[in-house]
């Protein structure tokens, strides 16, 4: 089968929702008529078998995931998704596999109106999923990871750990938020003008936490007790509750800072799923972490991509 008898087959299913999509797939390059004072936010991940998901994730939730992990970075940004364009490696044609990849990229995009306009398909000799996505936010409200103030709280949306524990644990019941991350669109949307950073978390909290630090030159204390862990892990001792919600990765959940004042009106405006406090931004450096009141020494370290 050629590629573009692929396309045809099983991409082309995707009808274009959005009046703005004045061309998508079936030519050189897409179109899209960018809306009045929106700035465009863009970004891209890569998801390799075997590197990011385990070679026996099935075919829907891989193509779910693939979309999801590039919504939640486009969430972090407090923009509203768009589209996607998808540039697809596969190893051989397995027609019961493609159909099934093509529905959980589809059930992803769907609940968030998102499309997807083009990109590519080739073959070589490993899996290898690529996707970018666009979205729009208003001119100059794009939450970036810069602007962390003393004072701040620093929040989570979800729980953190799960997908972690699943990874070592295949056959739990978790292994649900392993294959199939939930985006925080909505949230991320609600936090623009409220929240003064913002960031996903998929490499692990600390690990990213840090980069809003970093940014932002401010430090912050984390409140372990506070950490919002799934109860299926409450038996193990605490410091491997710890390792998997501090550095365990692939949450893609969102942690932002947002001021007390902010906070509260966050709390009467929001219908999103739960959000936990979980520490304090501070003015000397580093990152400490406190269990009720006493300082903890950890040696966490997130997810490396080249380890």
């Amino acid at each position: 089968m050629a590629e573009f008898s692929i396309i045809d087959r099983y991409f082309k299913k995707n009808i274009v929702q959005q009046q703005d999509v004045i061309l998508g797939i079936g030519d050189d390059s897409a179109l899209i008529s960018p809306p009045l004072h929106q700035q465009l936010v863009v970004c891209t991940d890569t998801l390799v078998s075997g590197r990011h998901f385990p070679v026996d994730t099935s075919a829907h939730a891989i193509g779910w995931k693939s979309v999801a992990v590039n919504l939640s970075d486009i969430a972090a940004m407090g923009a509203k998704p768009h589209s996607i364009l998808l540039a697809l490696t596969l190893p051989a044609i397995d027609h019961e596999w493609l159909e099934s990849f093509c529905q959980g990229l589809f059930d992803c995009c769907a609940p968030y109106q998102v499309d997807l306009i083009g990109g590519d398909t080739t073959q070589g000799p490993h899996l290898t999923i690529t996707v970018t996505a666009m979205g729009w936010v208003e001119s100059g409200q794009a939450i970036t990871r810069s602007g962390a103030q003393v004072g701040d709280y620093i929040v989570v949306s979800g729980q953190l750990g799960d997908a972690a524990f699943a990874l070592a644990h295949p056959n739990h019941p978790l292994r649900q938020r392993l294959d199939y991350p939930t985006p925080r669109c909505e949230l991320g949307q609600q936090l623009v003008s409220l929240a003064s950073s913002m960031i996903d978390i998929s490499d692990g909290l600390c690990q990213d936490l840090s980069h809003i630090l970093q940014a932002s030159h401010v430090g912050a204390d984390i409140y372990l007790e506070s950490l919002p862990i799934d109860s299926a892990l409450h038996d193990l001792p605490l410091t491997e509750q710890w390792q998997y919600a501090l550095a365990g990765g692939d949450d893609y959940e969102l942690c932002f800072t947002i001021s007390p004042q902010h906070y509260e009106k966050l709390c009467q405006l929001t219908t999103s799923p739960a959000f936990t406090v979980i520490g304090q931004i501070q003015s000397k450096l580093g990152l400490n972490f406190m269990h009720h009141q006493q300082k903890q020494m950890l040696d966490l370290r997130g997810y490396q991509h080249f380890a």
